[in-house]
């Protein structure tokens, strides 16, 4: 028989065995489809606007904005999935990431079509990854999330937004591709 404490201390136990078994993505729509991430390393959600292209860059990087004093990059996730480039909409939003590179914690803009909701998910509802069929890089996906008889893709954001292989694209270092741009700052 399970003892009840006075003071609280099972109830505290039972609180602490959710949170671990549960976890929060945020979902949001890339074209028509329904993808999620971990909230944990999202800083904040923007609307979209005042960006600026940077030219000879590839199509996923759709440019820079500044936020708060801080230039981030901003890559389209639907030009990252090898499709279309986004069409700025009215619910056209970037989903600012804190990713960590080594020792630094660098900011990333991610372009999508609309944010959807956040979903507590426990850990035993999440399917492991298809090995086909889903549209996207295999190696993209963490999982999926069955939410009323539709499948949403959990994304691994570090591997669809790994700074090593976005500066191999981009023909740069990890730290040029994302701290600025090459020939920035002043020449002796």
């Amino acid at each position: 028989m399970p003892s009840v404490s006075l003071n609280g201390d099972s109830f505290k136990k039972r609180q602490q065995e959710e949170v671990i078994e549960s976890r929060q993505f945020l979902t949001f729509l890339v074209g028509a489809e329904s993808f999620a991430m971990p909230i944990a390393s999202i800083r904040e959600i923007i609307e979209y606007g005042g960006l600026t292209e940077v030219p000879l860059m590839p199509g996923f990087l759709r440019g820079v904005i500044n936020l708060r004093g801080s230039v981030v990059p901003v890559i389209d996730l639907s030009a990252r999935f090898g499709r279309a480039p986004t069409v700025e909409a009215k619910r056209t939003c970037i989903i600012i990431m804190e990713l960590q590179q080594e020792d630094q914690l660098l900011l990333l803009g991610v372009m999508v079509d609309a944010v959807s909701a956040v979903l507590n998910v426990g850990v035993d509802h999440i399917e492991p990854r298809p090995t086909f069929g889903a549209g996207i890089r295999s190696d993209f996906i963490d999982g999926m999330i069955n939410v009323n008889e539709r499948f949403i893709v959990v994304l691994d954001v570090p591997r669809v937004l790994s700074l090593d292989e976005l500066a191999s694209l981009l023909g740069m270092s990890a730290e040029n591709a994302l701290g600025g741009m090459p020939g920035d700052g002043l020449r002796e």
